[in-house]
């Protein structure tokens, strides 16, 4: 049967008619359905995904594999040289692992899922690393002695049940006390989290690690094992930038200067960073400030090359009047109209309903507030200086 690709539905129907002509209908329907996965696949694996098997399940919980490789690299440097993989899922993981030089278990409790583990593992030469068990990974006999030297667990619970998606990380499978106690026995361990996890769900034994990817946070992990120093960490990928710290609040504006009126230039920080709480980090590495002690923007006076930020030039800082704000869109003909926003109510469609903006040139606005004065940042994006300041990772 022909490979298929991406095709529109109606494109689709067509190909599945004249495939039904010489192939029974439910290979067809078989076909169709494990190319519409390898097409949904490709963001998380890219166009090695046109090799791997999937089920729908497994696509949309999948780690993308940067991000996998680097959790196996971590695990790597951390002295691992087996993992048990629980609830290894398609096995996006166990395939990461193995291809870091670690031997995997990997452990499901369903059927199709341990197959599909052994198809991918098998399409990428990767067998003699990565064994299969199927069964309830709370059972010790299933996941073995996790004692020894050189062990390390990674558990990647299940976050959505009937209903879809779930926010409460006791109703995770297997629920994530049991994860804890489980991680607390091994002498490496991984687990991981949503990365909208509550601060106050997060074990104060471990270091909670938040990563990006290309701008977009994907997950956060809860390292056990590692000796870290800090109990928090954000990593953006693709450059492997890492800052830590403790999370705490960034103190008071004396006698430090953390924070400070609105500069020239404004920064949106990596959202990695703004989860887990290091945009004063951040702001001391860069040399600076937070426009608000409540607020994840950041300013300066002068411009600064960084990984950690969105960077835009601040042209006017004005006072929040909607009837002014409107007269000065009209004024600059402005049609194109990009609103962000931080600590306002309003959200930016309705922001932008009630400006209706008309015209040939583009706008950026940043509404946001300082102290209990809403304020609006007019903005466009900033080039970036020759020199490199700030752009060291801060530890």
């Amino acid at each position: 049967m022909e490979a298929v690709r991406d095709h529109a539905p109606g494109e689709e129907l067509t190909l599945a008619t004249r495939l039904r002509r010489d192939h029974p209908a439910d290979l067809v329907a078989a076909a169709l359905t494990r190319a519409r996965l390898r097409v949904r696949a490709r963001a998380k694996f890219g166009a090695e995904a046109d090799t791997l098997w999937f089920t729908a399940d497994g696509v949309e919980q999948a780690t993308r594999a940067f991000v996998a490789a680097h959790r196996a690299r971590r695990l790597v440097a951390a002295g691992a040289t087996r993992v048990v993989d629980l609830c290894c899922g398609n096995g996006g993981d166990a395939l990461a692992l193995a291809r870091a030089g670690l031997d995997v278990l990997a452990v499901d409790r369903s059927p199709l899922a341990c197959a599909v583990v052994e198809a991918n593992a098998g399409e990428l030469g990767l067998t003699d690393r990565i064994r299969v068990a199927r069964g309830d990974v709370t059972d010790p006999a299933v996941i073995g002695d996790l004692t020894a030297p050189g062990t390390a667990l990674f558990i990647d619970p299940a976050r959505r049940d009937g209903r879809g998606r779930t926010f409460d990380p006791e109703a995770y499978s297997p629920p994530l006390s049991w994860a804890l106690d489980a991680a607390r026995r091994a002498p490496l361990a991984a687990v991981k989290v949503a990365p909208g996890i509550p601060h106050e769900a997060l074990p104060p034994d471990a270091e909670t690690e938040w990563v990006s990817d290309a701008g977009e946070v994907k997950e956060a992990v809860l390292w056990f094992g590692t000796g870290a120093t800090f109990p928090r960490r954000a990593t953006l990928l693709p450059g492997g930038h890492t800052v830590t710290g403790d999370g705490s609040p960034a103190p008071a504006p004396e006698p430090d200067g953390v924070h400070g009126p609105v500069g020239r230039y404004l920064y949106e920080p990596d959202g990695a960073v703004i989860r887990a709480g290091l945009v004063g980090a951040v702001a001391r590495t860069l040399g600076a400030r937070l426009i608000d002690p409540r607020i994840a923007y950041l300013t300066s006076d002068t411009a600064l090359r960084t990984p950690w930020a969105t960077a835009w030039e601040i042209t006017e800082v004005l006072p929040f009047n909607l009837k002014r704000l409107r007269a000065l869109l009209r004024d600059r003909e402005v049609g194109t109209l990009t609103i962000k926003k931080r600590g306002f109510a309003m959200t930016p469609e309705e922001l932008r309903r009630r400006l209706a903006p008309r015209g040939p040139n583009a706008c950026t606005l940043v509404v946001t507030r300082v102290g209990d004065r809403p304020l609006v940042l007019v903005a466009r994006p900033s080039v970036e200086p020759d020199a490199p300041d700030g752009a060291s990772s801060p530890s």
